[in-house]
């Protein structure tokens, strides 16, 4: 009988160890993914499988990183051709872009300001057949004092039933407008506020019945004594108002806190669109200062967003991830 009960164990161990060893094991990535200056991180998966990230570059070209895999990220060059970088504001740097796919091209948005020019500042457009461009027909969308919008930064463009919307703004409210639809004009229609003065660097996301809108709040650029945060409310109107949990309003600049920085990341915010993995995963790249290397100014940062039972988003504890499992992709 003992004899049978070893056999049995033995039998039982074997099937374990085998089955165990078939199984495939978690990969791991550490942050930041980007580990140099890569601030206000826009990307997209294009149509070739790879994703595509689009950054900031303080007083040069737009820099296009291409990853397979969201964790590793290859520098593949600028978005414009030498020489053809736009200069529609005088002495500005182009800041905060934002990457679509709209109506068979990709359309780049982004911002031209100079640090503080709150009234020499507005956003502008380029369209491009591929994802690492080169990106033409550039245009001026429109400036700080001809929208009537102070601070006219951080371009975003949100995509429902054909129909395109620019959202933008930067302490001086959150305002959204329509596009025509292929999203290379503004139309002539009143805009909307939809969030107070707290906050910069949004974007809205969808899920289920909610709008969620994100954004940041605090000092950016201030290295280690940055108070960037990622925060967030929804509504159930892409229009608004968005709320926090206590149906407090973001017009009155009250939301929730999504992500803040700690002892390793000071200064984690303007995070990009939210995209899933072939695992039905959800991430988000983000910028901060790596408090051990300071002075190399805003990385790219990637996290898995979670969501709780009552469909609010949350990253890990709230601060930035050193090590995590990595996002789970296919060959294609």
């Amino acid at each position: 009988m003992c004899g049978m009960r070893a056999l049995i164990f033995t039998v039982w161990m074997f099937t374990m160890v085998a089955c165990t060893s078939t199984q495939p094991s978690a990969v791991l990535y550490r942050n930041p993914v980007i580990d140099r200056d890569a601030p206000d991180p826009t990307l997209i998966r294009a149509e070739d499988g790879a994703f595509y990230a689009y950054t900031t570059m303080r007083g040069g070209n737009v820099p296009i990183y291409r990853s397979e895999d969201l964790v590793e990220w290859e520098h593949i060059g600028g978005a414009f051709r030498e020489g053809e970088v736009p200069n529609y504001v005088p002495k500005a740097g182009i800041w905060a872009p934002d990457i679509n796919y709209i109506k068979g091209q990709y359309v780049l948005y982004f911002s031209m300001s100079t640090w503080g020019g709150e009234w020499e500042a507005g956003i502008g457009r380029a369209v491009a057949d591929k994802p690492e461009g080169p990106f033409t027909q550039t245009e001026f969308l429109f400036d700080s004092r001809e929208i009537g919008v102070q601070n006219s930064i951080d371009p975003v463009v949100y995509q429902e039933a054909g129909r395109c919307y620019l959202i933008w703004g930067s302490f001086r409210g959150i305002y959204l407008a329509e596009l025509t639809d292929d999203g290379l004009e503004l139309q002539d229609k009143p805009l909307r506020q939809i969030a107070g003065t707290a906050y910069e660097g949004s974007y809205i996301h969808k899920r289920g019945e909610w709008y969620y809108l994100f954004a940041s709040v605090g000092t950016c650029c201030e290295g280690l004594k940055s108070t960037y945060q990622t925060v967030v409310g929804r509504s159930r109107s892409l229009f608004g108002p968005y709320v926090n949990r206590q149906g407090e309003k973001m017009m009155d600049n009250c939301h929730e806190v999504l992500l803040s920085g700690d002892d390793k990341v000071k200064g984690s915010g303007h995070d990009s669109q939210i995209v899933r993995d072939d695992a039905e995963q959800e991430w988000i790249l983000y910028h901060g200062f790596d408090v051990a290397e300071a002075k190399a100014g805003r990385k790219t940062y990637l996290d898995r967003v979670w969501w709780d039972s009552e469909e609010w988003p949350h990253i890990g504890d709230g601060t930035p991830t050193r090590e995590g499992i990595a996002p789970t992709f296919r060959k294609r």
